[in-house]
């Protein structure tokens, strides 16, 4: 059976997700703050790191745990679930410009809120 991965159109697809994503981040006012210091190429290779990992396409992910990468940006920015829901709708838009199927929309959404809390810092 497929992966997620797969079914998005693999790395080619990833990549131009996350190229297309962090423009409408950094566009966004409810969160281009975050991102006002990061380096955006470093920041969108761990991103692409990561999606890669949690759409099924590579077995393992070396990068920091998502509760230590926020971790400031919970504490000292005030990151929280408005933030959040911000980051998920830009993916989620960005997803639908890409043409991606509303049924792997989904599954990628159900992904990222199964995030929530450990990016966010919660019930820890």
């Amino acid at each position: 059976m497929s992966t997620l991965f797969e079914k998005i159109g693999g790395t080619d697809a990833v990549n131009a997700a996350v190229d297309r994503f962090y423009e409408r981040v950094l566009a966004d006012d409810r969160i281009k703050h975050f991102f006002k210091d990061v380096d955006i190429d470093r920041q969108a290779k761990h991103q692409i790191q990561f999606l890669t990992f949690a759409f099924g396409g590579t077995p393992e992910y070396a990068g920091r745990p998502l509760r230590i990468a926020h971790k400031r940006l919970v504490e000292d920015m005030g990151l929280g679930d408005e933030h959040f829901d911000a980051v998920a709708e830009n993916l989620q838009d960005t997803l639908k410009e890409l043409g991606v199927s509303a049924d792997l929309i989904v599954e990628v959404i159900a992904i990222v809120e199964s995030t929530r809390d450990d990016v966010l810092n919660k019930n820890a």
